[in-house]
């Protein structure tokens, strides 16, 4: 992994699924709708100041998302946050840096 590159995608995690949870209600408002079905699938991790999470979510059908979630450094004690998006993925489509 190059420095401040992003990792390799791996399968999800149960981490992985509780982090799109937690930021699952920041998507629904920003796409003025609800998942009923919002299952992680891989992810990848990019270090900066704080980490950035790429998650591929199976959304329902053959939909899925990458979210981008950001975790800040411990000591600086804030909540995870929805960075940004982007829709109308399928389960193939790369999972890349946005």
């Amino acid at each position: 992994m190059l420095c401040g590159g992003a990792s390799a995608a791996r399968p999800a995690t149960q981490e992985t699924q509780q982090m799109a949870d937690e930021v699952k209600p920041q998507l629904e408002e920003k796409e003025g709708k609800t998942f009923d079905v919002f299952t992680a699938v891989e992810f990848k991790t990019q270090v900066v100041a704080g980490t950035n999470y790429f998650i591929k979510v199976h959304v329902g059908n053959d939909e899925f998302m990458h979210l981008r979630v950001f975790r800040s450094l411990p000591h600086e004690n804030k909540p995870l946050s929805l960075h940004s998006y982007q829709s109308s993925k399928t389960r193939h489509d790369d999972l890349a840096y946005f």
